[in-house]
């Protein structure tokens, strides 16, 4: 009977730790929060029944039984050092430069990851086994708060592995999500306490408390981004070590990828500025680290930070305000997008009435309603958007938002991507989207048609003389004379704007069409591999897919696009008005040493990564495709080449050695 039971309470405490790592460290959780409690309760219920079972890992020994009487200080065994931070591209670049010169021209790898804003803590495992958590304090000394660290579930108490580290430090964030803010207030102000300004502020309160049942309440999470002290651990660079560290339960933060270009970190910046409202916890910026750890040891440290990272940081600015409204506005592409109508508050210096609410998803997540109070914030460039509601102060029932089922501007049934967040008008011939399409096919990042602005298109698709891109090349000056505020002067000054813009060329055509998934970047991508409209048309999603930073999704987007009914309309009626479909090409280009040659790479290459040899290839004229067809001039191969190198013989093409390549490009 006892070893039935022992195998029994080691069977739930496995699956319990699974489900912990399903949710915590994969965000993919695979029960619901009842099913979990329920096989939580019965390994407590076998754990009481035979205390001489019980284990210091098992998932029900998260919470101490008493208070801690004080917080006893440890001193760091590595200083965990502050790092340096700035809010200028230019000083990334500076920074960049300073690392490549200490390195005397090394190849260097820069990973990114989001800032988190919570407490900075030390984790130290021991064969596997938690056994100390501390916090930052001055860097050098901070206060054991093991007792707190356990009751936050994000935190194996024991390694996912069987061989694990004699000692393993991890080091990173303590947080708590938006969500659990908004529950922690409201339980605040049920017993009368009075509610945390932000999440920061609640964490740094939970984390230092003597009762760790009172910190496990909070629900506090913890993201691992850096290593401290270890023995028996060795990898070469960070990401290994948060790959590793995944692997055996202990959460790292998302969206971190490694670059080997500097600009190319920036831009990547920039981008994931945008994408803040998909987060459910604060970060203030992105951290910048060399990746390789042999690297970052002969970079060293000044008295203060490391030389090897440099926080990049963006302006973020909160204010709390009434949501009045919420309405629905229908784009390009006829996504349909909620806005919140605020009671105007000063933000960044700027009045703020309008907020973006993104996606109907959100609003459900966030339980946002019409009456609510609510927190906005702006971030870098990107418009306002709610962070959170702060339900402690909803003072009366308020009904839930309800997203709209038909077109609010033509009541055709909307309709939900197949797998995710967006709904849509299915109607191209929907006035709303008509007016977004031509103003964006006239922005200055497609057709750069000035004069024709949102209240003159509003005009034309309402007075029905314009449907589609071409009834704008078919525009009369006397049609345009009967609009308000528009005389002979400004009519043939529109009209000639118009005309000119046939001439801009295959690129910003594309940018403007409003094909999906397809902005300026991609659209001159598109044009640089295939620089006519035949071209691109009789490319295959596979040969899309090829082009660097393209990728399936977006081939499959543009190749329908172009094979519809509906494109090749567009298409057919543009030329018919003379609108140019082909890139210029650089005769320079033309000259370099591989113009036009499609070049696939295999295998690892001695003297560059994956990431160079492309760009290399793609700055000398040539095209650097993933797979090899009958299209494919020659592989470059390295060691360990794989099938692409037996493809690629059986198909008769070239294969060239890494010595090959170079002497190749210097003739």
């Amino acid at each position: 009977m006892g070893s039935n039971v022992a195998q029994e309470i080691e069977k739930l405490r496995d699956l319990i730790r699974y489900h912990d790592y399903k949710y915590y460290v994969e965000a993919n959780p695979e029960i619901s929060d009842l099913e979990y409690d329920r096989l939580m309760q019965r390994l407590r219920e076998l754990e009481a029944a035979h205390p001489e079972l019980i284990t210091p890992d098992s998932p029900t020994q998260r919470i101490g039984d008493r208070p801690v009487e004080g917080l006893e200080q440890v001193r760091h065994r590595i200083p965990m050092l502050s790092i340096d931070n700035t809010y200028s591209p230019q000083e990334v670049r500076s920074f960049a430069q300073r690392v490549q010169k200490l390195l005397k021209g090394e190849t260097v790898e820069w990973v990114v990851e989001p800032k988190i804003d919570g407490v900075a803590v030390s984790i130290t495992y021991e064969a596997g086994q938690l056994v100390r958590g501390v916090t930052r304090g001055d860097g050098f000394v901070g206060d054991d708060v093991t007792h707190n660290i356990r009751t936050v579930r994000g935190v194996p108490l024991r390694l996912l592995t069987e061989a694990p580290p004699a000692v393993l430090e991890v080091r990173g964030e303590v947080f708590m999500t938006n969500s659990d803010l908004v529950r922690v207030n409201e339980e605040q102000k049920a017993r009368g306490e009075a509610p945390f300004a932000n999440p920061r502020n609640a964490t740094a309160g939970s984390i230092r408390l003597l009762d760790p049942r009172l910190c496990a309440q909070r629900r506090l999470r913890f993201l691992c981004h850096g290593l401290g002290y270890s023995e028996g651990f060795e990898v070469d660079t960070h990401m290994e070590f948060l790959h590793t560290v995944e692997k055996w339960g202990i959460p790292i933060p998302p969206w971190v990828t490694c670059f080997a270009d500097i600009e190319k970190v920036l831009a990547y910046c920039e981008e994931q500025i945008e994408r803040l409202h998909e987060l459910d916890f604060e970060i203030d910026g992105l951290v910048i680290k060399v990746n390789r750890f042999d690297q970052r040891e002969r970079l060293g440290t000044t008295a203060k930070s490391p030389r090897w990272v440099m926080a990049y940081k963006f302006e973020k600015y909160e204010a709390k305000t009434r949501l009045l409204d919420i309405r629905v506005q229908v784009g390009k592409t006829g996504v349909v997008t909620p806005v919140a109508d605020l009671e105007p508050v000063t933000l960044a210096g700027t009045v703020v009435s309008r907020a973006s609410l993104h996606n109907a998803d959100e609003i459900e997540r966030k339980d946002i309603r019409i009456g609510d109070v609510v927190v906005v914030e702006k971030a870098g460039k990107i418009i306002p958007h709610v962070v959170r509601v702060e339900k402690h102060e909803r003072t009366r029932p308020l009904p839930k938002f309800h997203f709209p089922t038909t077109c609010p501007e033509c009541h055709s049934t909307l309709v939900r991507d197949e797998g995710g967040v967006y709904i849509r008008c299915p109607n191209h011939e929907c006035p709303a989207q008509i007016k977004e399409r031509l103003r964006y096919y006239a922005s200055r990042d497609a057709m750069d048609i000035e004069g024709l602005g949102e209240k003159l298109i509003d005009q034309l698709v309402d007075r029905g003389l314009v449907r589609t891109y071409a009834d704008l090349y078919r525009l009369k000056k006397d049609q345009l004379l009967g609009l308000e505020r528009m005389g002979e002067k400004s009519a043939s000054k529109l009209l000639a704007n118009i005309e000119a813009s046939k001439n801009r060329g295959l690129a910003r055509l594309l940018a403007g069409l409003a094909i999906r998934h397809v902005g300026t970047k991609v659209a001159a991508l598109l044009a640089k591999h295939f620089p006519t409209i035949e071209k691109l048309s009789a490319a295959t999603v596979e040969e899309l897919a090829e082009i660097n930073e393209i990728g399936p999704i977006i081939a499959q987007s543009v190749y329908d696009f172009l094979h519809s009914e509906r494109g090749r309309r567009i298409i057919a009626e543009l030329k018919e008005c003379g609108v140019k479909m082909e890139e210029e090409i650089a005769v320079s280009r033309q000259s370099q040493p591989l113009a036009g040659k499609t070049i696939v790479v295999t295998g690892t290459l001695k003297r560059y990564s994956r990431h160079e040899i492309e760009e290399l290839i793609e700055r000398l004229g040539g095209h650097a495709a993933s797979s090899v067809s009958r299209k494919t001039d020659f592989v470059l191969a390295g060691e360990n080449p794989g099938s692409k190198l037996d493809k690629a013989r059986s198909l008769g093409i070239p294969v060239l050695s890494e010595e090959e390549f170079e002497k190749l490009i210097a003739g």
